[in-house]
């Protein structure tokens, strides 16, 4: 049975635990402050965007970049069955958590290039962000990894 062959794969669930708490107060601050003025973020920002404050933004980032890695990250720890999870794992020989992962680290480089067309500038910190989210692709493809995840 699956639940007994779930190892732990504590740099996993380390990038994901720390990407999903960084957004979620992220999230929440932009939530809170759809201006960006609590983040020094000017509106000028948003100007080759859709959007015309942090609200939508920071809504994504709450769900897709910080509630999503820490459900992941509590997955990977501890065996979590979820229906839906499963229906939308493209691989059925993997835990649905471990596909997720992959998925994540798609949804951060998107994010961040994405911002970077918008904003039309490169900062460290997108250099960074973009790395992270390359990083869970790799440890998540890692044999290892996959095999501790595999049905």
């Amino acid at each position: 049975m699956m639940k007994q062959r779930i190892g732990r794969s504590w740099l996993l669930i380390l990038m994901h635990g720390m990407l999903g708490l960084g957004a979620i107060v992220g999230g929440v601050i932009l939530i809170m402050d759809p201006s960006g003025s609590m983040v020094n973020l000017p509106e000028s920002l948003l100007r080759n965007s859709p959007f015309s404050s942090f609200l939508f933004p920071g809504i994504i980032l709450l769900l897709v970049l910080g509630v999503m890695p820490i459900m992941i990250a509590i997955s990977l720890l501890r065996y979590v069955h979820w229906g839906l999870g499963e229906r939308l794992n493209l691989y059925s020989d993997r835990y649905w958590a471990w596909t997720f992962s992959l998925y994540t680290g798609f949804a951060l480089i998107i994010w961040i290039m994405v911002q970077v067309y918008w904003i039309q500038d490169v900062s460290l910190i997108h250099l960074v962000y973009f790395a992270w989210g390359v990083g869970i692709q790799v440890v998540t493809l890692l044999p290892g990894i996959q095999g501790k995840y595999s049905k």
